[in-house]
């Protein structure tokens, strides 16, 4: 049996498995309790071909240590990192705030067009309206907008008989 640690996610990353996920079956006796060993696993969990890491882990070493790569830099790394997306966030939240905002403004404004709309259409009618009234105004022979037949007007006599 083997007790898998990591598992590769790409050329140079690597994830931490969980206990549950990290036990392989393997009939082989070639290696000690504790031996570091990189083993390549089918989707199916089955052993594909297992092959010592001391070379794989000294090559590690050699390559980022000798760039002076250290455990602290590569923790700063981290932290920048964690700042950079704390910062993202941020920004998107405050990015999905204005969009919010902006989108209240325009249906503020849609609502605002809406209103105009409808106080033009009713100045044009009451417009109009006017226009009619001055225009009758103006055909009626005195001016004023009444026509001179005396059928409608009232004697004296009928507002007493009111």
């Amino acid at each position: 049996m083997l007790q898998l640690l990591a598992q590769q996610k790409a050329d140079y990353a690597w994830v931490v498995l969980d206990d549950g996920d990290s036990t392989v079956w393997v009939d082989t006796e070639d290696y000690q309790l504790g031996a570091l060993v990189l083993v390549d696993v089918s989707p199916l969990k089955q052993v594909q071909q297992i092959d010592d890491a001391t070379r794989w882990i000294l090559e590690i070493v050699e390559q980022y240590l000798s760039l002076g790569i250290t455990p602290a830099l590569l923790q700063e790394e981290v932290q920048r990192a964690e700042q950079w997306r704390q910062s993202l966030t941020l920004q998107s939240q405050e990015l999905g705030r204005r969009t919010w905002e902006i989108e209240a403004r325009r249906e503020q404004i849609q609502e605002l067009e809406e209103n105009l709309r409808q106080e033009k259409q009713a100045l044009d009618t009451i417009t109009a309206q006017l226009k009619t009234n001055a225009q009758l105004k103006a055909k009626s022979p005195n001016g004023n907008g009444i026509s001179d037949d005396h059928s409608l007007e009232r004697s004296p006599d009928d507002e007493k008989s009111v």
